[in-house]
């Protein structure tokens, strides 16, 4: 089974920061947001706050923003209709039936995506879609846990990443594991 993360290993940027400035276009008012989370973003890489602690302070306003989208998918489609060119090519070349994403994305906004790249198998955080509420954070060792749960006797074979250090308990797990840079593939593992 080859599994990848996916923010910055198969998707060029950060889809979750793209979906944010994809919803400022869409709905301008948001930008008050804007101010906390780049504050939130700066603690977090500063290693002045955990992701923990960035979801307590912050899930709240998530949710406000969440309960006033009339039609969350239909959004989900039209963000992907933009956003998929950033898809990195080296994917397509290497893709399995069998393939994961485990990735920090919410598995809801990660469907559409999956279903065009033809991977039937997402591990994410996982968000209400009624409320917005985050129930479960995939990220770092979270990832962890998350992974087992939906495969609980897998074996990882090959695991792709473009961070070593945030996904380092995947890589310890993994038979064989290689660092994404742009389209270079470099095997560390």
């Amino acid at each position: 089974m080859n599994v990848y993360d996916f923010d910055n290993t198969i998707y060029r940027g950060e889809s979750v920061l793209h979906l944010f400035f994809f919803y400022m276009k869409k709905t301008p008012y948001i930008v008050k947001y804007l101010p906390r989370v780049f504050y939130a973003l700066f603690k977090y890489k500063l290693g002045h706050m955990t992701v923990e602690q960035a979801l307590h302070d912050y899930a709240g306003y998530i949710e406000d923003y969440f309960k006033n989208i009339p039609d969350f998918y239909a959004d989900i489609v039209e963000f992907w209709d933009k956003h998929e060119k950033n898809i990195k090519p080296f994917y397509a070349k290497l893709h399995k039936e069998d393939d994961v994403i485990v990735t920090a994305s919410p598995e809801i906004s990660m469907s559409v995506i999956c279903e065009r790249l033809g991977v039937k198998h997402c591990v994410g955080s996982v968000m209400d879609p009624e409320t917005g509420k985050i129930t479960r954070l995939c990220m770092r060792s979270h990832k962890i846990p998350a992974f087992f749960e939906a495969f609980p006797d897998a074996e990882i074979d090959n695991f792709y990443t473009d961070s070593p250090k945030n996904d380092k308990p995947l890589i310890d797990i993994a038979a064989h594991a290689f660092v994404v840079k742009g389209e270079k593939i470099k095997q560390i593992k």
